[in-house]
């Protein structure tokens, strides 16, 4: 009876550790990827409204970047996880890791320039660029033979996009024809629809 009892105990153990794997329902962690845009809040027409802004806007998102996103789901899909962080040993011995392509991020330089930092591999940042490109439309005008550099349109108007280098660490920046750097508004938009279209 003893040993029915300490089985039963043990069996119970071993299944409610096992209950955050396995054995885990549905808790809606995921229900997020389903989130519907809702139209904006709507007043009685006699109402007296005083005008807002929305303190936090959403961000407009393309579609494109949507379908790339990674998945942060566990193996039975029916849960938000993290990916596990690799052990350093086998980040060390994979030369994968040090030639893998980091996401873009966009950043200001001491001028207030706008500027696109990725890591990894120039040719590898200069393609993937290129392909963004080419996925939003923008039209290339022509590309230097030697170097990472385009002459591409904006609004009518050519820039030139050029890929910088120092060690693994490349900088995406836009300029004028005469090589000094474009508006920073115009810029920006440019960077930052790269950013969000860039291949997953």
């Amino acid at each position: 009876m003893m040993q029915l009892r300490v089985g039963v105990v043990l069996v119970l153990s071993a299944l409610s550790l096992a209950g955050c794997g396995r054995f885990a329902l549905n808790n809606h962690s995921l229900d997020y990827k389903k989130a519907q845009a809702l139209e904006p809040l709507k007043f009685p027409d006699n109402a007296t409204v005083r005008p807002f802004t929305p303190l936090y806007p959403a961000p407009t998102v393309e579609q494109q970047a949507i379908d790339h996103a990674p998945s942060f789901a566990n193996k039975s899909g029916n849960r938000y996880a993290l990916p596990r962080p690799e052990s350093m040993q086998a980040a060390t011995n994979s030369t994968e890791t040090s030639t893998a392509l980091g996401r873009p991020q966009l950043v200001i330089d001491g001028n207030k320039n706008p500027l696109l930092k990725v890591n990894g591999s120039t040719a590898a940042v200069w393609q993937y660029t290129l392909a963004t490109l080419s996925s939003l439309n923008y039209k290339v005008v022509s590309k230097a033979e030697n170097g990472y550099e385009a002459t591409i349109q904006v609004d009518n108007q050519n820039y030139l996009l050029k890929v910088s280098t120092v060690g693994s660490n490349n900088t995406v920046a836009l300029f004028k024809l005469d090589t000094t750097f474009a508006d920073p508004a115009v810029a920006t938009e440019l960077l930052t629809q790269i950013s969000q279209n860039w291949p997953a």
